[in-house]
């Protein structure tokens, strides 16, 4: 029993020593596996990360390289645009500063021509209407220009310029031969004087007529100033009487620009110094005090038909404004100090919401949220999101956001 016992307990020893045998070589195995394939799975990593070639993207919370070769840490959102590539996108950032900003009331208003810069003209005769060239409008006239003629030719009263010559010379005559006759008191002192009256009439009389180049078949009627044919009041054969408006011409180098202003802002007109304003046929901005312009009045009382207070400029036409068009403006009163803007080439808007990008370092950017304020056409203040001494993109902003949707940009080789 005893050798039964030793041999049992010998062959057990050995099936527990080739079992724990068997457990080390199957652990071995298992850890040769997990290191191999934990090695594999860090070299792709490696491989994938050293190979991974960036542009314009958004990254969250990574470690990276800039291209000064120093090593920093990301931040969520963040979008990486190289140096050369934010150039050639015309990307420009500037450190935010506090400055002054004035105060902006938004109206409606319309361009229109200055006092003397427009002239209308009408006829000195009654007769028919004939064009003396094409008349269209906008078509530039030089003073002293014939434009048409009114012909009065095959009416009862016939030709007034011919009748006013025929008048003109019998009075001249009838006045030369009295001027010689008074003297001697053949003709009294009070008869002479009549007959120079009538004389000084009918010289009065002709030399208008004549002022209007007499035509054959009717008289001339031409441009008192140098301009533009603005519009035309009568159409070839139509009859007109004296003193009609036939036509309207501006020199266009002098405008008003007139802003209608609600009641409410009435206390406010009297610090109203000057306005920015947009037409409705360009995105560009102007400003009044660049067009050598300045303030002429606002209104004391509304209109009958209107609600609104005007408030008058006058400016330079040196943008090619148009007379008579509507404009959006942006009056301009008392200033703010210290206040945080951008312009509007630094805003982007989502539903509603507006963003700005803020520069961390030299190709680095994350968008951040902010509350807009007073708008000039300009320039938007800023009441929350970023603070003072923060670098802002100021333009290209755009450009900034297609980046931050972007998988890749050609030409970028921005190791990271």
């Amino acid at each position: 029993m005893a050798l039964c016992m030793m041999t049992a307990c010998g062959g057990h020893h050995h099936d527990e020593h080739d079992h724990e045998g068997h457990k080390d070589d199957n652990h071995v195995i298992h850890a040769g596996h997990d290191h191999d394939s934990h090695n594999g799975h860090e070299h792709d990593a490696v491989h994938n990360h050293e190979s991974h070639h960036h542009a314009e993207g958004v990254h969250d919370g990574h470690v990276h390289s800039s291209s000064n070769g120093h090593a920093h840490e990301g931040h969520a959102g963040e979008i990486i645009i190289v140096p050369d590539q934010a150039k050639a996108a015309g990307i420009v950032s500037e450190v935010l500063a506090p400055k002054s900003f004035r105060q902006v009331i938004p109206v409606s208003g319309e361009i229109l021509p200055a006092q003397g810069e427009q002239q209308t003209v009408v006829a000195n005769v009654a007769g028919v209407v004939t064009f003396a060239r094409t008349l269209t409008e906008g078509i530039e006239v030089g003073k002293g220009s014939t434009l048409l003629t009114v012909s009065s030719q095959n009416m009862a009263d016939g030709n007034p310029a011919e009748r006013a010559r025929i008048a003109y010379e019998a009075a001249k005559q009838e006045y030369e031969r009295a001027s010689k006759l008074v003297d001697d008191k053949i003709v009294s002192e009070k008869e002479f004087i009549r007959i120079k009256e009538a004389y000084e009439n009918a010289r009065l009389t002709y030399e208008a007529l004549k002022a209007d180049r007499p035509m054959k078949g009717g008289v001339g009627v031409t441009a008192p100033i140098s301009g533009y044919l603005k519009n035309c009041l009568v159409k070839e054969g139509d009859y007109v009487s004296v003193g009609q408006p036939l036509l309207t011409i501006t020199k266009n180098n002098r405008l008003y620009l007139r802003a209608d202003v609600p009641e409410q802002h009435y206390a406010a007109l009297s610090r109203i110094r000057s306005a920015n304003f947009r037409t409705s046929y360009s995105n560009k901005v102007n400003a009044v005090d660049e067009l050598n312009g300045r303030l002429l009045s606002y209104g004391r009382t509304a209109g009958e038909q209107s609600f609104y207070l005007p408030v008058t400029f006058a400016m330079d036409n040196r943008e090619g404004l148009v007379p008579g068009s509507f404009a959006e403006i942006w009056l301009l009163s008392d200033e703010m100090p210290d206040v945080l803007t951008v312009p509007h080439t630094a805003l982007t808007e989502e539903q509603g919401i507006y963003f700005v990008y803020v520069q961390l370092d030299e190709e680095c950017y994350v968008r951040r949220e902010v509350k807009l304020g007073a708008d000039n056409g300009r320039e938007v203040q800023l009441l929350s999101g970023v603070h003072a001494g923060e670098r802002i993109v100021m333009q290209g902003a755009y450009h900034v956001r297609l980046a931050s949707v972007s998988k890749a940009i050609p030409g970028h080789s921005h190791e990271h």
